[in-house]
């Protein structure tokens, strides 16, 4: 069968059973008596299985099968869920997680499963945890030993007919030095002597061991070759850090039916207990609607569940989608100049008509774009209990709002940035069990994860009740660092010095950890939040806790901004930075700290006169009123002086290229319905 065709819903519907598999195993240990939730993950992993059976990722569904055997047990009263156990479950689901990671980039989804197949095994049979990876690690020490070569009925066939036609049939054994420091790299060198020679039948080690040099300093490889041994012998031993190499000519050693069945239970797919199918047929658990994405055949999407409505559409067909209609758009500005310049009726009639079908079609095609945030959250829960346990803490964490819907491409960007602002909750801000408890604190520290929509933004939230922010531990490092100055510092709010934490290279770890980073602070979260239109701010209170709120945008492809003219050159300016317009008398400007500045609503906001900085020229006189734009990053605010406002407009954000990407205050461009370039301003820049 032609499973390319079938690929991409493979690993669409794989990830989602693997996360299904990580959010009930989540469940599982804060509720370890609840069978049902053992037969969601039972379900889940069976519906794997035979996905990837009928996909020929062996590995995967061997091992899949190996999870499923234990969690039938528990289901069955024949095991008892402990953490330990878990333990091992969730090493088992990120390996598979791993394995269908490697197939989305291209490559086999094998992996080395023979530990954890080992501990499966073992856990199953009731031994402990403990127990099971001791014999596992006895195995792996045993398959790393070449002696004793076992070769199976194809491999003796083949061996046979090929010493019939004159070949020599070896095992070759090397014997590395012990002071060898890049064991794979020799093992690579005697490989490819021996390939030259002639055919490589088998090894022992398997390949797979030795590339990732999971091997004492022995290995064995079976040739068929029309070479002398001893010739082989000397070119091997050219290999530099090689001890020794030994050749003998095969010796076929039978398995016993015993062996046997114990390698078939390891390599070959079984039934399941309790009538479950084989592997290698298609899985058809009694959920009709989870059994409907266990089939990969063409009749998939006509055979599901009549109320199933949706089908999926690869991102690129929507990106395509998207270009398109921001020519729409770059079009109907166009159509709508030439209606206002001739002033025909019928003509803006139609264009209004036109207007408000492609600004419906626009929200459709905006809102096929938008993913639920859930996509990026799914990853905490697992993150934050793996966390907990490296620090010896008991966290809590809460997740509120995961169906709010962002942009695909502001959904790609924000992963990593929470990421980084969770981990820094859970190693500086939560405390460790003793000391809440001397705080008069629960043991169990609460980390609550929150997004919601708020006109055309979407505000994600980080909150935790731990120790906040301390204010003259950040002073001290602050001023240590030169980001401020200690007359300055006497100054500064409760809030202005929480957000010093997001100053370049800003960190007051005592040590470096893994979980902490090595000196890269927040203000790698801050620049990729800004990058994307957005910005992040901080609320602390010292000894109650603290609150990051991120705000991003909608979308980063069509946006709503102010077009405005400078010296017959348009510029756009973002409504989204914009608090108001106004028109102010010269005599109303001021000076302080040699910085031009007015009075807005009783705060001395700095004046920026655009002309200056984007070098369109100035007027000859200097004029009695001027036409501003305030505009506001987090609580910084300034005016824009420009020369006058043309008004709002809708328009498609393109990129300045590779070329022009590092032009200071400019964020893109757009094509205004007159053909003419309009450059788009960059408020944050300016404020910054």
């Amino acid at each position: 069968m032609d499973t390319d065709q079938y690929l991409e819903m493979f690993l669409e519907e794989s990830k989602e059973h693997l996360q299904a598999c990580n959010e009930q195993l989540l469940e599982l240990e804060k509720n370890p008596d609840d069978l049902g939730i053992v037969n969601e993950i039972f379900r889940a992993a069976h519906t794997l299985k035979g996905m990837s059976a009928t996909m020929g990722y062996e590995d995967i569904a061997n091992l899949t099968h190996k999870m499923e055997n234990v969690l039938d047990a528990i289901r069955n009263s024949k095991i008892s869920v402990t953490s330990e156990i878990l333990d091992v479950v969730f090493e088992s689901s990120e390996t598979l997680e791993e394995m269908v990671i490697d197939i989305e980039e291209g490559g086999t989804g094998k992996k080395d499963v023979g530990s954890l197949v080992t501990m499966l095994n073992q856990i199953e049979a009731g031994k402990s945890p403990t127990a099971a990876a001791e014999q596992a690690s006895e195995e792996k020490a045993v398959h790393s030993q070449p002696e004793g070569l076992v070769y199976d009925d194809f491999e003796q066939t083949v061996i046979t007919q090929s010493i019939d036609q004159g070949f020599h049939a070896y095992e070759l054994t090397v014997t590395l030095r012990d002071d060898c420091l890049l064991k794979a790299a020799r093992v690579f060198m005697v490989f490819e002597i021996l390939e030259k020679a002639g055919e490589i039948i088998k090894t022992s080690p398997t390949v797979e061991h030795l590339e990732n040099e999971e091997f004492d300093n022995r290995f064995t490889v079976v040739l068929v070759t029309k070479e002398d041994a001893g010739d082989l012998q000397s070119k091997i031993q050219k290999v530099s850090e090689l001890e020794k190499a030994d050749i003998q000519p095969v010796q076929f050693q039978s398995a016993s039916r015993e062996t046997a069945a114990a390698a078939e239970a390891v390599v070959t797919p079984e039934a399941s207990k309790d009538g479950a199918v084989e592997e290698n047929e298609p899985a058809q658990p009694a959920d009709k609607k989870k059994a409907g994405k266990a089939e990969a055949s063409p009749k998939r999407s006509g055979a599901s569940h009549s109320a199933n409505k949706t089908i999926r559409v690869n991102i690129d067909r929507l990106d395509v989608l998207m270009n398109l209609f921001e020519e729409l758009v770059i079009d109907r500005g166009r159509l709508q100049s030439i209606a206002a310049e001739l002033q025909n009726s019928e003509l803006n009639e139609t264009t209004e008509r036109m207007t408000r079908i492609s600004g419906d079609l626009q929200n459709i095609i905006l809102n096929m774009r938008m993913v639920p945030v859930e996509t990026v959250f799914n990853r905490f829960p697992k993150m934050v209990r793996q966390l907990a346990r490296d620090l010896d803490k008991k966290i809590n964490l809460e997740i509120i709002g995961a169906e709010t819907e962002l942009d695909r491409t502001v959904i790609d960007e924000i992963g990593d940035p929470l990421v980084h602002l969770i981990r820094n909750a859970v190693d500086h801000g939560v405390e460790s069990p003793a000391e809440r408890r001397s705080k008069g604190k629960p043991e169990e520290g609460t980390v609550t994860l929150r997004a919601y929509h708020s006109g055309n933004h979407v505000f994600i939230e980080l909150e935790d009740d731990g120790a906040g922010v301390n204010r003259e531990r950040v002073l001290k490092k602050a001023i240590e660092r030169g980001i401020v100055t200690e007359d300055a510092a006497d100054t500064l709010t409760d809030k202005q010095v929480a957000e010093l934490i997001l100053s370049s290279g800003f960190s007051t770890a005592e040590k470096l950890t893994d979980v902490s980073g090595r000196g890269v602070g927040l203000d790698v979260v801050k620049s990729t939040i800004e990058s994307l239109g957005g910005h992040i701010s901080i609320d602390s209170k010292e000894g109650e806790g603290s609150l990051f709120q991120v705000q991003l945008p909608l979308t980063l492809s069509i946006i709503s901004v102010m077009l405005v003219e400078m010296q017959k050159e348009v510029f756009a300016v973002p409504l989204s930075s914009i608090i108001e317009t106004a028109i102010i008398h010269r005599d109303d400007i001021l000076n302080a700290h040699n910085q031009r500045v007015i009075d807005f609503r009783g705060k001395i906001v700095p004046l920026v006169d655009l002309r200056e900085i984007f070098h369109t020229g100035l007027p000859e006189e200097e004029e009695d009123y001027k036409s501003v734009v305030i505009v506001r990053k987090g609580e910084n605010l300034a005016a824009l002086v420009v020369d006058s406002f043309i008004g709002q407009q809708e328009i498609v954000l393109k990129s300045l290229g590779n070329y022009l990407q590092s032009v200071f205050a400019l964020s893109g461009a757009t094509i205004l319905g007159n053909g003419q370039v309009a450059l788009i301003v960059d408020c944050n820049a300016l404020i910054k």
